[in-house]
């Protein structure tokens, strides 16, 4: 494979991890405090409050990681998985207060094998 198209725009990809869960009983906390770290431990960055992302260098990968996500849902409250690719994530616009800041730059991790 050539090294342009392991790093296509179109192939690289990034996850979003949207949720919205109850935290009335201790269990509820708890289990809200499990998920994100287990978010956490898995590579997602805090996008905003309840918004994780994670980059994956390819489609493949991506379907890893979102396995790992469904295969550890809390009992209560709403997630959702967005998947995009690179290209779609380069045109997103972030704005703190009026001002508008620049995307996150795209994380290149290192393939061993």
């Amino acid at each position: 494979m050539i090294l342009s198209e392991r790093f296509n725009q179109y192939r690289v990809m990034w996850i979003y991890v949207f949720f919205d869960l109850p935290t009335e009983t201790k269990q509820d906390v708890r289990a809200a405090n499990q998920f994100r770290n287990m978010l956490l431990k898995d590579g997602f960055t805090m996008f905003q409050f309840s918004i994780y992302t994670r980059h994956c260098s390819s489609r493949e990968n991506a379907q890893v990681h979102i396995k790992r996500v469904k295969n550890n849902l809390p009992k209560n409250g709403k997630i959702g998985v967005l998947n995009v690719t690179d290209k779609q994530f380069g045109m997103m616009d972030v704005y703190h207060g009026r001002k508008e800041v620049p995307a996150p730059p795209p994380i290149l991790q290192l393939e061993l094998f």
